[in-house]
Protein backbone atom coordinates (compact mmCIF):
# COMPACT_ATOMS: atom_id res chain seq x y z
CA UNK A 1 0.00 0.00 0.00
CA UNK A 2 1.47 3.65 -0.89
CA UNK A 3 2.43 5.65 1.80
CA UNK A 4 -0.30 8.59 1.75
CA UNK A 5 0.97 12.23 1.35
CA UNK A 6 4.83 11.21 0.11
CA UNK A 7 6.26 13.02 -2.74
CA UNK A 8 6.74 10.45 -5.87
CA UNK A 9 10.09 8.81 -5.55
CA UNK A 10 11.04 9.84 -9.54
CA UNK A 11 9.85 13.99 -7.42
CA UNK A 12 12.48 13.40 -4.79
CA UNK A 13 14.63 11.58 -6.52
CA UNK A 14 15.27 13.41 -9.46
CA UNK A 15 16.19 16.73 -8.21
CA UNK A 16 18.83 14.89 -6.51
CA UNK A 17 19.83 13.45 -9.43
CA UNK A 18 20.42 16.80 -11.09
CA UNK A 19 21.83 18.16 -8.51
CA UNK A 20 23.94 15.45 -8.33
CA UNK A 21 25.46 15.47 -12.36
CA UNK A 22 25.58 19.44 -12.09
CA UNK A 23 28.36 18.43 -9.58
CA UNK A 24 29.83 15.88 -11.18
CA UNK A 25 30.35 17.74 -14.64
CA UNK A 26 33.08 20.02 -13.58
CA UNK A 27 34.83 16.69 -11.61
CA UNK A 28 34.86 15.32 -15.42
CA UNK A 29 35.33 17.97 -17.47
CA UNK A 30 38.78 18.07 -14.99
CA UNK A 31 39.86 15.00 -16.17
CA UNK A 32 38.60 15.54 -19.73
CA UNK A 33 35.56 13.50 -19.55
CA UNK A 34 31.65 13.87 -20.40
CA UNK A 35 29.20 12.12 -18.51
CA UNK A 36 28.88 9.45 -20.94
CA UNK A 37 32.06 9.10 -21.16
CA UNK A 38 32.60 8.18 -17.31
CA UNK A 39 29.27 6.18 -17.53
CA UNK A 40 31.27 3.74 -20.67
CA UNK A 41 34.72 3.80 -18.49
CA UNK A 42 32.53 2.47 -15.69
CA UNK A 43 30.94 -0.06 -16.97
CA UNK A 44 34.58 -1.29 -19.07
CA UNK A 45 36.12 -0.91 -15.82
CA UNK A 46 33.67 -2.94 -13.32
CA UNK A 47 32.94 -5.63 -15.99
CA UNK A 48 33.19 -7.94 -18.70
CA UNK A 49 31.78 -5.77 -21.15
CA UNK A 50 33.33 -6.59 -24.59
CA UNK A 51 31.35 -5.74 -27.03
CA UNK A 52 29.58 -2.54 -28.41
CA UNK A 53 26.60 -3.67 -28.09
CA UNK A 54 26.83 -5.27 -24.72
CA UNK A 55 28.02 -1.56 -23.70
CA UNK A 56 25.25 -0.25 -24.92
CA UNK A 57 22.68 -2.62 -23.40
CA UNK A 58 24.53 -2.86 -19.73
CA UNK A 59 24.12 1.35 -19.82
CA UNK A 60 20.64 1.43 -21.74
CA UNK A 61 22.02 3.47 -24.37
CA UNK A 62 21.32 3.17 -28.05
CA UNK A 63 24.31 1.68 -29.98
CA UNK A 64 25.09 4.14 -32.16
CA UNK A 65 24.71 7.10 -29.40
CA UNK A 66 27.47 5.89 -27.95
CA UNK A 67 29.85 5.53 -30.95
CA UNK A 68 31.24 9.29 -30.56
CA UNK A 69 32.16 8.80 -26.78
CA UNK A 70 33.92 5.95 -28.01
CA UNK A 71 35.76 7.52 -31.03
CA UNK A 72 36.77 10.26 -28.46
CA UNK A 73 37.50 7.80 -25.31
CA UNK A 74 39.70 5.90 -27.75
CA UNK A 75 41.07 9.05 -29.77
CA UNK A 76 42.20 10.14 -25.55
CA UNK A 77 44.12 6.39 -25.20
CA UNK A 78 41.28 6.07 -22.78
CA UNK A 79 39.99 2.24 -24.26
CA UNK A 80 40.84 -0.05 -27.38
CA UNK A 81 38.34 -0.95 -29.78
CA UNK A 82 39.47 -4.06 -31.52
CA UNK A 83 38.11 -6.38 -34.83
CA UNK A 84 36.81 -9.35 -32.78
CA UNK A 85 38.86 -12.29 -34.77
CA UNK A 86 35.28 -14.42 -35.05
CA UNK A 87 33.22 -11.54 -36.58
CA UNK A 88 35.41 -8.83 -37.88
CA UNK A 89 31.92 -6.70 -37.73
CA UNK A 90 31.85 -6.75 -33.90
CA UNK A 91 34.26 -4.01 -32.49
CA UNK A 92 35.69 -5.74 -29.02
CA UNK A 93 36.10 -3.08 -26.38
CA UNK A 94 38.56 -2.40 -23.20
CA UNK A 95 39.38 -0.14 -21.17
CA UNK A 96 43.53 1.13 -21.04
CA UNK A 97 45.57 2.02 -17.93
CA UNK A 98 45.06 5.46 -18.45
CA UNK A 99 41.09 5.36 -18.88
CA UNK A 100 40.76 3.32 -15.80
CA UNK A 101 42.91 5.75 -13.75
CA UNK A 102 40.47 8.10 -15.24
CA UNK A 103 37.90 6.52 -14.34
CA UNK A 104 39.06 6.06 -10.78
CA UNK A 105 40.47 9.73 -10.26
CA UNK A 106 37.12 10.91 -11.29
CA UNK A 107 35.47 8.77 -9.36
CA UNK A 108 37.22 9.46 -5.78
CA UNK A 109 36.48 13.02 -6.18
CA UNK A 110 32.83 12.86 -7.07
CA UNK A 111 32.35 10.36 -4.10
CA UNK A 112 34.32 12.93 -2.20
CA UNK A 113 31.90 15.79 -2.99
CA UNK A 114 28.79 12.92 -2.33
CA UNK A 115 30.58 12.39 1.19
CA UNK A 116 30.06 15.87 2.14
CA UNK A 117 25.78 15.67 1.16
CA UNK A 118 25.58 12.81 2.59
CA UNK A 119 26.91 13.69 5.91
CA UNK A 120 24.10 15.93 6.13
CA UNK A 121 22.25 12.61 7.71
CA UNK A 122 22.91 10.90 10.70
CA UNK A 123 25.40 7.75 10.08
CA UNK A 124 22.52 5.33 11.11
CA UNK A 125 20.55 6.80 8.32
CA UNK A 126 23.23 7.31 5.90
CA UNK A 127 24.22 3.61 5.86
CA UNK A 128 20.64 2.85 5.46
CA UNK A 129 20.43 5.13 2.98
CA UNK A 130 23.55 3.65 1.09
CA UNK A 131 22.11 0.15 1.66
CA UNK A 132 18.32 1.17 0.07
CA UNK A 133 20.14 2.85 -2.88
CA UNK A 134 22.22 0.08 -3.70
CA UNK A 135 19.62 -2.56 -3.21
CA UNK A 136 16.78 -0.49 -5.26
CA UNK A 137 19.76 0.39 -8.12
CA UNK A 138 19.71 -3.79 -8.63
CA UNK A 139 16.44 -4.40 -8.04
CA UNK A 140 14.34 -5.74 -11.10
CA UNK A 141 11.69 -3.65 -11.79
CA UNK A 142 9.29 -3.55 -14.95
Amino acid sequence: MAEQGRPDLAAMLGGLMRRLMNAETPVLAEHGLTMWGYVVLSALDDGPVRTQAALAKAIGADKTRIIGTLDTLQGDGLITREPDPKDRRVRLLGITGAGSAARRSAQARIQEQEERLLEQLPAADRKAFLRAALALSEARWP
